[in-house]
């Protein structure tokens, strides 16, 4: 079974086309597709990432920025973002089709994904809060003892996004993926990031698209005149506003 790890696609439609059409272009197409939250919010095309996710994975968990898109509460980015998703967001709103919304309503904050070792848990954040906590890959055993508390003994494997920084952690029993973001990485390589999981193998890949046509699509938007410059920095340089 090949399986393929999505997250944090941010509405970048020209990052998922890309991978869709390597997809095709090898014959390498995933048995199975999971996404890991947040498909909208940053990124000029919600709609058309929505449909695709919709149409295309097995099974989608709810991000922070799916969450607040849906229900209008505040989406506690960071806060060198958060005035890009807000102005992204304010846009996009009034124009997603109520069925968009209620698709994003309906996601999970967490889900089960069988194998063989035990079952994997898929969740945006953390197990201890789903949609909001921050927890990268280097923090250290206790924090990361903390936020895993909540899960029960069964599970061997967590996939989870909201850092936009692709790892793999061993902790404990756990192995804990994250495959970084496919639409708006911020670790300094703007290609988009997933992961394939494999035969109990896990794999961080990486994706080119054509980043100048996603920025073109930003540029089109009624979007404040500094939104769009820091927007383009990010999606050209990984994850730097400048």
């Amino acid at each position: 079974m090949r399986t393929a790890l999505l997250a944090d696609i941010h509405g970048n439609i020209d990052a998922l086309l890309a991978l869709d059409a390597e997809w095709r272009r090898t014959g390498r197409r995933p048995d199975q597709i999971v996404v890991l939250g947040d498909l909208v919010d940053y990124g000029p095309a919600p709609a058309e990432v929505i449909d695709w996710v919709r149409t295309h994975a097995g099974i989608a968990v709810r991000g922070n920025h799916d969450h607040t898109m849906a229900t209008g509460e505040d989406c506690r980015s960071a806060a060198a973002f958060k005035a890009l998703s807000v102005a992204t967001r304010e846009y996009w709103r009034p124009r997603l089709d109520e069925a968009d919304l209620d698709f994003l309503r309906s996601l999970p904050l967490q889900a089960r994904w069988p194998d063989d070792r035990g079952p994997t848990l898929l969740v945006h954040a953390t197990p201890r809060d789903p949609l909001f906590e921050y927890r990268r890959g280097d923090d250290g055993d206790a924090q990361w003892r903390e936020a895993l508390a909540p899960i029960d003994a069964a599970i061997r494997t967590i996939w989870l996004g909201h850092t936009h920084v692709p790892f793999v952690r061993a902790f404990d029993r756990l192995t804990i993926v994250n495959p970084g973001s496919l639409g708006m990485p911020k670790d300094g390589d703007p290609r988009g990031c997933y992961a394939i999981w494999e035969d109990g193998r896990i794999r961080l890949e990486r994706i080119a698209y054509d980043v100048e046509r996603t920025v073109g699509r930003t540029n089109e938007l009624a979007l404040p005149d500094d939104a769009r410059r820091e927007l383009a920095s990010v999606f050209r340089t990984g994850g730097r506003l400048w």
